[in-house]
This record gives structure tokens, sequence and C-alpha cells, in this order.
């Protein structure tokens, strides 16, 4: 009897000993939030790289740009309202669901295409860590399914789909941090905006030429995005982007 106790209490000891390398070696997706040392090492790897790329640390606007069929998302950034945008990094899209096209009904598998904003931070998130998209936005609303339009669409870490942004969990903690650290600069809305492909590469502007070709509303649908990806290529500003009684996004 008095073996077997023993034993059970060198398993519980060997258990909680398990825990406490667990948590001091980081692991799990919030570590970098509770662990000032992490966060430090992180904190001091973007300002190297703003650095280097002659960006001002911390910026105090950011915008994301997500580009389906060409699987990347780019990290725009600026240090004042008055200057335009700079390109600061582009993380590759490690996995991509669903085909080009909106997303319009729950269960489509569809990555959304449109204009929306971060509006949840979750550092708890079952793929390491996520940012939350908006979705369905004003527009979504009006033209998905009334019932069923869909939700829960993030940028995250890991790498699997099923309509959201996967990026890989090291990026995804970079990208998070920064996020955060926008936010607390005063940003309320970070822009996160979801585009079929990226209209300046040839190669993609033929891939969704040839998968819309007989499809007019596709064709219409792009022509507003489009616009706007135009505008910020132009003038690296974000133009005022309403929705009409329509659904459609107008660009001012």
């Amino acid at each position: 009897m008095k073996n077997l106790l023993r034993f059970c209490f060198l398993l519980f000891i060997l258990f909680f000993s398990v825990l406490a390398v667990s948590a001091q070696s980081g692991a799990g997706p919030r570590y970098f939030l509770n662990s000032p040392e992490a966060a430090n090492r992180l904190e001091d790897s973007l300002k190297k790289q703003f650095e280097k790329q002659n960006l001002i640390w911390p910026p105090k606007a950011m915008y994301l740009r997500s580009f389906k069929y060409d699987r990347q998302l780019e990290i725009w950034v600026k240090s004042s309202t008055k200057e335009p945008y700079k390109l600061f990094k582009t993380y590759k899209v490690c996995q991509q669901s669903g085909a080009m096209g909106p997303k319009r009904i729950e269960g489509d598998y569809q990555v959304p295409e449109g204009f929306y904003y971060i509006n949840e931070f979750n550092p708890n998130s079952n793929y390491h860590l996520s940012l939350g998209l908006n979705y369905p936005n004003a527009s979504d609303r009006i033209l998905s399914d009334e019932k069923r339009p869909g939700s829960a669409i993030y940028i995250h870490g890991n790498c699997v789909s099923t309509g959201c942004i996967p990026i890989t969990d090291a990026p995804i903690e970079e990208l998070y941090f920064l996020a955060s650290n926008v936010r607390n600069q005063g940003q309320e809305f970070i822009p996160v905006h979801v585009f079929p492909i990226k209209y300046s590469v040839k190669k993609s502007v033929e891939f969704l030429e040839n998968s819309m070709k007989d499809n007019s509303y596709m064709q219409h649908f792009n022509t507003n995005l489009k616009e706007v990806f135009d505008f910020f290529e132009t003038k690296k500003e974000l133009p005022i982007i309403m929705v009409n009684k329509k659904g459609e996004y107008v660009v001012n």
C-alpha cells in the first residue's frame, strides 16, 4: 500500500512539473501575451524590420489586403494620418478553400470578397491566435442568404481553412502583436480588403477573366472591387466605400 501511495505521489509531482515546464517554455497561443520576455522579443524584431525599411515604429495606422488566388496577405502601415500607406510585409496564405467569388451562405467554404475590418482579437483561438473580420458586412447582409449567411471568418494561425485566411503560427503572432499595438495607438477599425486576385499580376487577371467569362453578376461585382484596388494603387490611400440599397459597393 505504501509503495502504491508513493507511486501515485511521484506521478502527481511529475504531472505538475511538466505543466510548469510548459508554462515556462511559452507553450500555448497566449504565451507571448503573458510573457514580457516574449513580447519584448517580438517588439524588438518588429522594430528592426521597420528600421530596415525606413519605417517609423510604432505605426499609427495599418491596412491589410488579401488576394485569394495569389495567396497573399499584405500589411500596409503609416506613421501619421497625413502620409500615404507604405508596404511593410507580405505573408503567404498557406491554405485556400472555395473558389473565386464572394461568400453567400453558411457552409459554402468561401473566403469572403469585399471590404471589412478587424472586429475581434482572439488569444484563445483553436488556430493559435486569430483576428476576426466583420463578416457579414452591410453588403453581405443584403446579398447573402437571409437566414444563413455564415460567420466566424478569421485571419489565424495553423494551416487549415473553411473560409478563413490562415498564415501559420509565427506570422499570426507577429501580425496579432502589430495589430494590437496599432489598436492601442488609437486605430479602432483596422481595414481588411479581400480581393479575388492581385489585379496587377497578368496571370492572375487571365485566370479571373476565364473563371467569370459567362457570369455577368461576377463581372459586375468584380468591377467594384477593382475600383478600390486601383484607387489604392494610385494614391496609397483608402477611398470612402459605401453600400447602396442593392448591396453594391459604391466608391466615393
